[in-house]
C-alpha cells in the first residue's frame, strides 16, 4: 500500500485496524505493526489513540510514557484547565524554580481555606504572609507568566504560544543538563519538537471543522493517553502489538502491517551506505514471515526528515516478492475504477454494519 507521506501511512494503518475489528470482531491482540526503528511508533501511537484502539509497545519505550512529553503535557493541561492541579504539581518546579514542598504545603493550604485550585491560589496576596523571599517570588512569576501565556492563546495559533512557553523556560536548555550525553539530550528534545508538529497537525484539521478551535480540543485527545497508562495494568492484553523487526523474531500474529518499507529504511542508509545489506534483507524477511493469515506492506511516497519533506523510493525487496502474490493500492498505475471499487466496498460495509 503506497501512501501519501507518513502521516496518511500510519491513518491507513489504525483506520485499517478499527475496520477490520469492527467489521470482522478481530481482536486487537491479532493485529501487529512491526517497523525498522523505534522512531516509526511515535507518529503510529498517535494515530492509534485517535483511533481510541489499545496498544502494547514490545521492546521500547511509548512515546507518551518519556518524561519530557509527559512534562509539556502537564504544562499544556495546566495552560488550558487552571484548575489541575496534579499538573501544577508535575511542573512548577520544572524546570527547578526553588520552589520547595514546605513552599507547595502552604499554597495547598490557601486553596482548601479558599476552594480554588492550587494554580489560582499561587497568584493570591494572602500568600505573601506566609510564604516569602525567592520562593515567593519564584511562585508569583510563574503564575503571571502562565496566565499572560494563556491570555496570549486566545484566538491564536497555539503552536507560535507553546514554543515561546519552552524558550521562556529554557526547557530545551534544562534537558540537555539533565541527560547523560549531547545526543540523548538531543533525542528527547527531538521527542518535544515531534510532539509540537502533531498538535499542529491536529489543529490544523480541527479548524477545517471549526476556525474557532482552541488548544483544548487537541488536548482533550492526547490526555485519553495517560489515562490509558494509569489503567494499563487493570485491562486485558486485547492490545494491538507494537514492535520493531529485530523484537519480532520468533514470534507470530494472525495479522501483520509492516510498514515503511523504503530504501534507506529498510533497508537502512548505513547497510546502503556500507555495502551490506544482507541483514536487512533477512529482516525483511523476518517481517514478512511474522503474518499468519494476512500481510499489509506499507510505504509512504514523501517523508518528512530534518524539517523538510523528501522523495521515497520503495524498498528493492518488493521487487524481491513474487508479482502474482501482490495486490498494490495507491500505486501510480493503480486504475480509478480500481479505487472506486475498493472505496465503494468500504462505505456499503459501513453502512451494513450501522443498519445492521
Amino acid at each position: 500500500m503506497v501512501t501519501r507521506n507518513e502521516d496518511s501511512e500510519s491513518e491507513r494503518v489504525a483506520a485499517e485496524i478499527q475496520s477490520r475489528h469492527l467489521r470482522h470482531e478481530i481482536p486487537y491482540r491479532d493485529f501487529a505493526i512491526l517497523y525498522r526503528g523505534n522512531h516509526q511508533a511515535r507518529l503510529l501511537e498517535i494515530k492509534l489513540q485517535a483511533y481510541r484502539i489499545p496498544y502494547k509497545m514490545n521492546g521500547g519505550t511509548s512515546f507518551f510514557s518519556r518524561a519530557e512529553i509527559k512534562d509539556l503535557m502537564s504544562y499544556l493541561r495546566l495552560l488550558v484547565n487552571p484548575s489541575d492541579d496534579n499538573a501544577f504539581l508535575r511542573i512548577v518546579n520544572l524546570p527547578r524554580r526553588e520552589i520547595g514542598p514546605a513552599t507547595l504545603e502552604k499554597v495547598g493550604n490557601l486553596a482548601t481555606e479558599r476552594g480554588v485550585s492550587l494554580f489560582e491560589a499561587s497568584g493570591y496576596k494572602e500568600l505573601e504572609e506566609t510564604v516569602t523571599g525567592r520562593s515567593l517570588k519564584s511562585l508569583q512569576d510563574f503564575e503571571r507568566w502562565m496566565s499572560h501565556l494563556r491570555q496570549r492563546l486566545e484566538g491564536a495559533s497555539p503552536v507560535p504560544v507553546i514554543e515561546q512557553m519552552i524558550h521562556d523556560m529554557d526547557y530545551y536548555g534544562w534537558i540537555q543538563e539533565q541527560t547523560s550525553s549531547s545526543k540523548a539530550g538531543d533525542r528527547r528534545i527531538e521527542n518535544v519538537r515531534f510532539l509540537l508538529d502533531s498538535i499542529q497537525r491536529m489543529m490544523e484539521s480541527a479548524w477545517e471543522e471549526d476556525e474557532t478551535a482552541g488548544l483544548d480540543q487537541a488536548i482533550s485527545k492526547l490526555l485519553l493517553i495517560d489515562m490509558l497508562e494509569r489503567q494499563e495494568e487493570e485491562e486485558d492484553e486485547d492490545k494491538v502489538q507494537l514492535l520493531t523487526l529485530h523484537a519480532s523474531k520468533g514470534l507470530e500474529y494472525p495479522h501483520v502491517f509492516l510498514i515503511g518499507c523504503e530504501e534507506e529504511l529498510l533497508p537502512h542508509r548505513n547497510s546502503i551506505e556500507s555495502d551490506d545489506i544482507e541483514e536487512e534483507r533477512r529482516l525483511a524477511y523476518v517481517g514478512i514471515t511474522r503474518a499468519k493469515k494476512t500481510l499489509c506492506i506499507t510505504l509512504a511516497a514523501k517523508r518528512r526528515q530534518y524539517g523538510e519533506e523528501i522523495d521515497c523510493l520503495p524498498s528493492r525487496f518488493l521487487d524481491e516478492l513474487p508479482e502474482e502474490d501482490l495486490v498494490w493500492e495507491g500505486r501510480l498505475d493503480e486504475g480509478e475504477g480500481a479505487k472506486k471499487e475498493r472505496g465503494q466496498a468500504s462505505l456499503s460495509a459501513l453502512k451494513a454494519m450501522l443498519n445492521g
